[in-house]
């Protein structure tokens, strides 16, 4: 019998029912950038929809109209409520949504699962928002494809490189990294951390990045070690935060998104993130747990 990792936060970070699932997300990607060809990877945040849902649209969006051709997408965050020896892999066989059942690709994770730094482990995915909150957005944009998900705990950014450089095949996978910015700041001093967190990520410079710019700073220094192998490039696609969307400017979770595609490509319309209306709220994160 196959094992099924349930939605975890369906109803809180974002609808549990469907209709209302793809209704929103229809609307969050309405006001992102169409762009061909698909790009290789991209920085999505993983808060509440009505908090980052704006943002995360703008990197999926991003996908293109000829997305289909993706078959395989590696999701890959922080872990925020278990303790993880480095990182970790499930051993269940598909992430459900209300949208339906992702399939797990466990070819791809045999073959990076004799690693040392790999945990086989269920229990830090189970309550992990974080590769959850991606799931319903690449449903909508991609329809079927297979998911490598990974969750990561105290490994080393060359680590994650490692897997990355593994799992990176050609044009059928996608990377997805999840991640938020600054947390719990107010709006002036979020904005400049998360200005110099994006200027980090746009020159490449992993070696910078901490916890304070990032939950997924480690997932993410990782993919910039890998994009800097293959001559890939970051695009900024939107930066804000949560009292532009949806919460106070008191104390605020910043939110980006990023993509790595290759020089010269085209974006054919933009527009920016905007406050969505008013309904039930949903988290803005969980990050105070590792």
């Amino acid at each position: 019998m196959s094992a099924i990792r349930p939605p975890a936060v369906a109803g809180s970070f974002y609808p549990a029912d469907a209709g209302r699932l793809r209704a929103a997300i229809d609307g969050y990607l309405a006001s992102g950038a169409h762009h061909e060809p698909t790009p290789k990877a991209v920085i999505a945040p993983h808060a509440g929809y009505v908090y980052s849902g704006p943002v995360a649209g703008h990197a999926f969006a991003y996908l293109g109209r000829d997305a289909s051709r993706i078959r395989r997408v590696v999701v890959i965050g922080p872990a925020h409520y278990v303790a993880v020896r480095g990182i970790a892999i499930p051993t269940c066989d598909a992430f459900a949504t209300p949208l339906g059942q992702v399939p797990v690709d466990r070819d791809a994770l045999a073959g990076i699962g004799d690693l040392p730094f790999m945990a086989h482990t269920d229990k830090p995915h189970a309550p992990e928002h974080a590769l959850e909150v991606e799931l319903p957005f690449l449903e909508m944009v991609l329809g079927s494809f297979t998911l490598v998900p990974l969750v990561v705990g105290d490994a080393k950014p060359q680590e994650v490189a490692e897997v990355l450089q593994l799992l990176w095949g050609g044009g059928e996978t996608l990377i997805v990294v999840s991640s938020d910015l600054s947390h719990y700041y107010d709006d002036a001093a979020a904005r400049r951390l998360d200005a110099a967190t994006a200027a980090m990520i746009e020159c490449g410079d992993w070696v910078s990045l901490g916890s304070d710019n990032a939950c997924g700073h480690l997932a993410i220094a990782g993919l910039l070690i890998e994009c800097a192998r293959h001559g890939l490039g970051a695009r900024r696609l939107a930066l804000a935060n949560s009292g532009d969307t949806a919460g106070s400017r008191d104390r605020v979770v910043g939110y980006g998104a990023w993509a790595w595609d290759a020089p010269g490509a085209e974006v054919y319309s933009s527009r920016s993130p905007s406050r969505p209306p008013p309904g039930k709220a949903a988290s803005l994160e969980s990050d105070d747990a590792v």
